[in-house]
């Protein structure tokens, strides 16, 4: 298992996530957790994703969970295609809800597990990898993918990893820090496992092995 999770954008030292790589192809950029936004907004933050790789050296084109659903098969085989999958920041509420409904939750779970691609992405992305999203309301709005899909939201996390995500702790510089720090908090207080980064760390997984850069 290989992974790149970063608190914001691509972090401090993309090096990492390059290095990761091991085979041809241009990097997955799956936005969906963006797709509450105006189309003109999403797409501006789609095109911040594909220029920010770019400049580290790594083709990157969108993937997009709506165009295809309830199709895991036919998404093993489409992600199977990429070396890297780039899961953007947004709303994880929305993004887990996109994963669920294509089916591509599931071919990224076997596609993991089989150490076919690296996974990786920052904020939310790395948010919908642990085993649950309760306590994710506190930072983002869970109301978004009635409004975004129609459907309710799901609550349960894709269990790539065992412990909780929790991004921009301690980053001023981040509207939402003020809440990703309480919920830390909160999850310390509790003793629930998580790991709570900065912007500009990022979480890098290799085989059983993890540490933070």
């Amino acid at each position: 298992m290989r992974l790149y999770l970063s608190s914001f954008r691509l972090g401090d030292h993309p090096e990492h996530l390059v290095r990761l790589i091991d085979r041809p192809g241009p990097v997955a950029v799956v936005a969906n957790a963006m797709d509450f936004a105006a189309p003109d907004v999403r797409q501006a933050a789609v095109r911040l994703e594909l220029d920010a790789l770019a400049e580290v050296g790594l083709a990157a084109v969108e993937v997009d969970l709506r165009e295809h659903t309830d199709d895991a098969a036919g998404w093993l085989e489409r992600l199977d295609r990429h070396p890297a999958l780039w899961l953007r920041g947004g709303n994880v509420f929305v993004l887990r809800s996109a994963l669920q409904a294509s089916g591509a939750d599931a071919a990224i779970m076997e596609l993991v597990g089989r150490d076919r691609v690296v996974l990786a992405g920052y904020s939310a992305g790395p948010c919908v990898l642990g085993p649950t999203l309760h306590g994710l309301e506190t930072v983002d709005d869970v109301t978004q993918v009635e409004r975004t899909y129609g459907r309710e939201p799901v609550w349960a996390g894709l269990g790539v990893l065992a412990h909780l995500f929790v991004p921009h702790v301690d980053s001023p510089a981040h509207p939402e820090t003020a809440d990703c720090s309480r919920l830390a908090e909160r999850y310390r207080r509790e003793h629930v496992d998580h790991r709570a980064l900065r912007d500009g760390q990022a979480l890098v997984v290799e085989g059983g092995a993890e540490r933070v850069v």
